[in-house]
């Protein structure tokens, strides 16, 4: 079982319910965060991703597993977003991660040691005004399925796809952003409703956490973790459904 462990984006949400769920059972865990923590039992590593000399330092961290969570979000309708925030997103979520992994990828070779790529159903449905941060979950999505294949046999590499969790990162995203006006307006605001809702309904962020822990611990560990019962939906959807037929089916849900 691997038992020294760096979760990445480890402040709040998923990441600090991972890196709680895994100290408690007996890993040693770095965790990952650009702010201090508020709880015990990891070591904090002071980690921006998109800083070099930080992604540098994770070179002597001694690893059998990682879990890649950081993360931004970026909303907005493609027409007008601002090229530098999509720069950003993938900086962020797809070109940082892959940072990570190089990294610390010496020293998992040498354990056989495994990946957690926290991804999002966002990898695999794009709604309107999310596509940057669906932009950059495609795209680790496809980093994953290389590395996957490209490691085999060395390092075992696992995406884990939430959809909706009860945490507050689109409330804060939708709090810093400029809503869009016009034709968007109205498909911005049920965008602001359904974030409320995921906030209010959706699954605990230790949902999320105890699927890390299974693709650590297993012995088989699965390629994928689609979690929750909207997200198995749009899954088999994005995977069987003709495009018109998905695009119809979204157009209602964000018209409502």
């Amino acid at each position: 079982m691997p038992k020294t462990v760096l979760v990445t984006g480890a402040s709040s949400g998923i990441g600090r319910a991972t890196a709680l769920a895994l100290a408690q059972r007996g890993f040693t865990v770095y965790a990952g965060t650009r702010s201090p923590l508020d709880y015990a039992g990891a070591t904090p590593v002071t980690l921006d991703v998109t800083n070099a000399e930080h992604v540098a330092a994770l070179q002597d961290l001694q690893l059998d597993a990682l879990v890649n969570n950081a993360g931004i979000a970026v909303i907005g309708p493609l027409e007008t977003l601002p090229l530098d925030q999509l720069r950003h997103q993938l900086e962020v979520n797809t070109v940082g991660q892959l940072a990570v992994i190089q990294a610390c990828l010496p020293a998992l070779r040498a354990r056989h040691g495994r990946i957690v790529n926290v991804s999002s159903i966002s990898g695999r449905v794009a709604l309107p005004l999310y596509g940057p941060y669906a932009a950059s979950k495609f795209a680790l999505e496809a980093l994953s399925d290389a590395l996957r294949r490209e490691l085999r046999g060395d390092v075992h590499v696992s995406l884990v796809e939430p959809g909706a969790v009860a945490t507050p990162i689109w409330q804060r995203t939708l709090a810093a952003s400029e809503m869009p006006t016009g034709r968007y307006a109205r498909m911005a605001e049920r965008l602001r409703e359904l974030a409320l809702e995921a906030e209010q309904t959706g699954m605990p962020a230790s949902v999320v956490a105890n699927a890390v822990v299974h693709a650590l611990t297993a012995p088989k560990p699965r390629t994928r973790y689609v979690l929750g019962h909207s997200a198995r939906i749009q899954a088999t959807l994005a995977r069987g459904a003709p495009t018109r037929i998905l695009d119809r089916l979204i157009q209602r849900i964000v018209e409502q």
